[in-house]
């Protein structure tokens, strides 16, 4: 899932700073971005874990734009973060699933092009991203 980041961008005496408006007390911070977006990664697990294992809701991202015009973000930058939220969710299930087979090529082709884990974490990212919809 991507979770949207506000970006605080620091200078010379400053570091840059990265919020994760969506996973509460996700905020870190490093001297380059690079060290800053990792921190962001880790620091999102660490959450996300923290939530899951004292069975709360992990949270599912909102869009920036939600964000976006909250007075604690103005003037910051944005980006996206990629977080594999599967393992927060719970115990995996096997379900027995038909579709047409234009579809199952589709998102094989999906999964091999885009790197994803497995045909199971497309359909279930997919399956979030609808029903966050709702």
């Amino acid at each position: 899932m991507q979770y949207p980041i506000a970006i605080e961008w620091g200078d010379d005496a400053t570091a840059i700073g990265i919020q994760i408006p969506d996973i509460p007390g996700a905020s870190t911070a490093g001297d380059t971005f690079e060290d800053a977006y990792n921190a962001a990664i880790e620091i999102a697990h660490i959450l996300l874990e923290e939530l899951a294992s004292n069975g709360q809701t992990v949270p599912i991202p909102s869009s920036a734009r939600t964000h976006h015009d909250h007075p604690d973000y103005a003037g910051m930058g944005w980006g996206m973060l990629e977080i594999d939220i599967t393992p927060y969710l719970g115990k995996t299930e096997k379900v027995n699933v038909t579709l047409p087979g234009f579809v199952i090529q589709r998102i094989d082709r999906y999964v091999r092009d885009h790197n994803v884990k497995s045909r199971s974490s497309f359909i279930a990212e997919a399956a979030l991203e609808k029903l966050t919809r709702s």
